[in-house]
């Protein structure tokens, strides 16, 4: 490759002020339309266009299990999908235990979690992989609800449905009214179309947020670990009176409550951090959760701890579902400030989890049907006395590890949850609660260890530090501040959508070395197997997915998807190779080697090891190996406006780079701010992959690189020898 810094160019050409640019070169003059213009046709365009396609396509938006049960694999899928259903089904039965200690309710609540909103979700929800339930921060968000409206000591508020309702069941109408409200909060933004609220809350706000709940959840469950009695606190500095509380009496902890805590903790942490390093060689995960579950009931029952050692147990758990209730509109107006965050905060951690996944398995989740198919299965959940609904990033991971391919894993975990509740629950009643305290804690140890990543940011990023500081302090001072430093955040991040740019496509004028939107002129050059784009604002965590999504519409395909259909197309053509079904023509075969292992992450460049020939992807591929074509080999990234780059930002941009180049498009970026190349090289941003040399000046600079690299006349020359047809292969040796 040609060293930069031994070219020289030269650029003759007229001295342009704007109104000598416009006059010489035609302007395309574009009306922009108002936003009430959009508005009249979007609904007019409904009503004119309503055909049956149009209908048949609103139904399957609002019910998406009629789109991917019509393409689900009995024969590939079910197997599958039983094994998820059944492993998630354990886990979420003892999750939903631990998990209803953190809302002050009895602990078979828990179950309905697991099992009411799954329903929902099942016919409603676009996300194929997420585990619909409980979730420790949801559940302490309620229970601060619930312990302050019915305290443990002193009146409960004065609400008219609590009449003739025993504390128990007061805490119980308060849990399901507050649900059925945050699911009508969420239907509500589902229909208002507002999903996109989501990208306005960073990373680093969410795991603020997360951490400090994790501390208050850690700090509520050693009551259950050390077998103390202590009151719910609510209000300022609550957390406080509860460590209190907890040290005042500690000298009365339940030595058997702490010996079997400490002993569930260790095997726990121990046997999961076994199934984190060898989960490549493990098919299934260990489920060391529900062993130390059984174990624990076996031992507790057999030496009687609850009469015996005055051990606090789970206890009666009714083998029957309770009637449904109508919630209280009392208590909506209470806990209306309250039910907002919850929303918010549900929706967040669900969308976050169900859009990792999405990638991973390349398919599309929709914000607004998300928010949708939450806000029923809370609506539904809540009349059926079901804690607010989300999901455990742990009880996802089960049901994404352990093969589960749609939602019919999901619906499995819940007949599964029906089960329990309806026939073997009484197997459960033995159970410590110091047992769900310790799995509970267990569960926090992510959340928590996000506490880690503040001095990074700190000195790489202050911004992002400042967010996870103001709420962690809020939090520690009170956790019901915690809802309006929440809110508070929101609204400043909300300010950002000033920073939604139009991106544009750029295009030379010709004979000169100036670049325009291609749009506005007539007579503008674009350079062929070259695009140049331009995102004229700052990128950070509010519109890196947008920046990312226009740039995929500019080049005309997903570079990701690309990557992952080339690798699994070697894959195949090793395989035909090896077995003889696929014959190369004018050369030699070399078989290729017995070890695969390597291919097993699509997201990998592309391993031609052992493959004797070289690919031209954009000729005819042999075995009706289907690969789209990339009709571009360098991408311009111009830069020249962007003053700021976050954290969020930079890691989104550093995997786009980096999908690009694994499908050999040469990346480069121009006008840089030096301060930016600082941040990049101080946040490890370079690596073996994407190079400092990357960076150029000026887009004339890169284009004209670009031409050296890539001349016309010997684009052919570059491009690989091509495949013959779907039968035979032409193909040439690798230097």
């Amino acid at each position: 490759m040609l060293r930069p810094s031994t070219q020289r160019y030269s650029v003759t050409r007229p001295l342009y002020s704007e109104d000598a640019f416009e006059d010489e070169h035609a302007k395309v003059y574009r009306k922009h339309k108002t936003f009430l213009h959009h508005v009249i046709q979007y609904f007019t365009y409904g009503f004119i266009n309503c055909t049956s396609e149009r209908a048949k396509n609103t139904a399957i938006s609002l019910l998406p299990i009629i789109g991917w049960m019509k393409t689900y694999s009995f024969k590939e899928w079910l197997l599958n999908d039983i094994l998820s259903g059944v492993s998630t089904g354990l886990v979420a039965v003892l999750q939903g235990l631990a998990f209803s200690l953190l809302a002050s309710i009895p602990t078979w609540y828990g179950l309905y979690a697991a099992f009411f909103p799954v329903i929902m979700y099942f016919f409603l929800g676009t996300s194929r992989h997420i585990s619909v339930g409980s979730f420790p921060v949801l559940s302490l968000m309620v229970g601060a609800v619930v312990t302050r409206l019915v305290p443990d000591e002193g009146l409960p508020a004065n609400i008219t449905a609590f009449e003739g309702l025993t504390k128990e069941e007061q805490r119980v109408l308060v849990s399901a009214s507050l649900t059925f409200l945050v699911g009508l909060f969420q239907l509500g933004m589902g229909l208002l179309q507002v999903g996109f609220i989501v990208m306005y809350l960073s990373d680093t706000l969410i795991s603020g947020f997360t951490t400090a709940a994790a501390v208050h959840i850690l700090i509520s469950q050693l009551k259950f670990v050390l077998g103390l009695t202590v009151p719910g606190f609510s209000g300022p500095l609550s957390i406080i009176y509860t460590l209190e509380s907890v040290f005042t009496q500690i000298t009365s902890t339940n030595i058997h409550d702490l010996v079997t805590s400490i002993v569930v903790m260790v095997m726990v942490l121990g046997v999961k951090e076994i199934n984190d390093r060898f989960k490549s060689k493990l098919k299934v995960p260990i489920p060391i959760e529900i062993i130390m579950t059984v174990i624990a009931c076996g031992v507790s029952y057999a030496f009687n701890f609850s009469e015996n050692h005055g051990v606090d147990v789970v206890g009666k758990i009714p083998n029957t579902f309770e009637s449904p209730i109508a919630p209280s509109l009392q208590v909506f107006q209470m806990a209306a400030v309250d039910a907002f965050p919850i929303a918010i905060v549900g929706f967040a951690v669900a969308f976050a989890v169900a859009k990792v996944y999405s990638v991973k398995h390349d398919y599309v989740i929709d914000g607004n049907q998300e928010l949708i198919a939450f806000g029923a299965s809370n609506i539904f959940g809540g009349a059926f006395k079901s804690l607010a609904a989300s999901t455990a990033l742990s009880r996802s991971a089960v049901q994404e590890s352990t093969g589960g391919k749609t939602q019919v894993a999901g619906l499995l975990s819940a007949i599964i949850v029906l089960v329990v509740i309806l026939g073997i629950g009484f197997l459960l009643e033995p159970l410590p609660k110091s047992v769900l305290g310790a799995v509970v804690i267990v569960n926090l140890k992510g959340m928590l260890m996000q506490v880690v990543t503040v001095p990074y940011l700190w000195k790489k990023d202050r911004p992002d530090s400042r967010q996870i500081k103001i709420t962690i302090m809020f939090l520690f001072i009170t956790y019901p501040a915690c809802f309006f430093s929440f809110l508070f955040l929101i609204i400043i991040n909300l300010s950002f959508l000033i920073f939604s740019p139009r991106c544009s496509v750029l295009a030379n004028i010709s004979g000169t070395d100036i670049y325009r939107d291609r749009k506005d002129y007539v007579n503008i050059y674009e350079p062929e197997g070259v695009k140049i784009f331009r995102i004229p604002s700052p990128i950070f965590f509010a519109n890196i997915d947008f920046f990312r999504d226009k740039l995929k519409d500019a080049v005309g395909f997903n570079p990701l998807r690309i990557l992952r259909k080339r690798n699994k197309a070697v894959k195949k053509m090793k395989k035909l190779l090896k077995k003889g079904e696929l014959t190369l023509t004018s050369v030699p075969v070399l078989h290729p080697s017995e070890d695969e292992s390597n291919m097993e992450d699509l997201d990998k460049p592309t391993d031609y090891s052992d493959l004797p020939i070289q690919v031209n992807w954009n000729a005819e591929l042999p075995a009706n190996i289907q690969v789209p074509p990339v009709n571009i080999h360098s991408l311009v990234l111009d830069f020249s406006v962007v003053s700021f780059l976050d954290i969020s930002a930079l890691k989104g941009l550093k995997a786009a780079i980096k999908e690009f180049i694994r499908i050999n498009v040469d990346v480069y970026i121009v006008g840089c701010d030096p301060y930016i190349i600082e941040k990049l090289r101080n946040c490890k941003f370079f690596d073996d992959e994407i190079k400092t040399s990357i960076f150029f000046l000026t887009i004339h600079d890169a284009m004209l690189f670009i031409n050296e690299s890539h001349p016309p006349k010997t684009v052919s020359e570059k491009v690989m020898k091509t495949f013959g047809d779907c039968t035979s292969l032409i193909c040439s040796f690798k230097d």
